[in-house]
């Protein structure tokens, strides 16, 4: 999905990976396993939201640091 990556962390990637195999490719963050939570997830897809946190947003680097500079100029 555009906009979004793989978490970087690879020791939290893996034990949500190792969450997925015993969940037959399920969702690990969800109690319910159904259609709507084979990986990656309808909320996923249709609202941009991972609540596991496998995929996060692309964070725009030059916008972070333009927000960075901002705050620190208000100190």
């Amino acid at each position: 999905m555009k906009g979004f990556k793989i978490n970087p962390d690879r020791k939290y990637v893996n034990t949500i990976m190792d969450g997925l195999a015993r969940k037959d490719g399920h969702c690990p963050c969800r109690i319910n396993v159904d259609d709507t939570t084979l990986c990656p997830c309808d909320e996923f897809i249709n609202d941009g939201i991972c609540k596991c946190k496998l995929y996060i947003p692309i964070v725009d680097d030059t916008k972070k640091e333009e927000k960075l500079t901002t705050d620190n100029e208000k100190k």
